[in-house]
């Protein structure tokens, strides 16, 4: 059975990490224009990106998972 607390408690996490993760991005997106920095760091940023989303949808498909078994 799942606990409700623990899921409570992941889902704010993972709303957390998907929000810290757009504002970042779109920061560092907005200083490598500004300063012109090479588009190997806007590749590295959106990987970076990428992984916390890919993250968190495990994670959110996880608690979707454990609460409807």
């Amino acid at each position: 059975m799942a606990d409700p607390a623990q899921d409570a408690r992941q889902m704010r996490l993972v709303a957390i990490v998907i929000v810290a993760t757009m504002v970042i991005w779109l920061a560092i997106q907005a200083i490598g224009r500004e300063y012109d920095w090479a588009a190997e760091w806007a590749f590295l940023a959106d990987l970076a990106a990428m992984g916390a989303f890919v993250w968190s949808l495990i994670v959110t498909w996880r608690i979707w998972r454990r609460r409807n078994a």
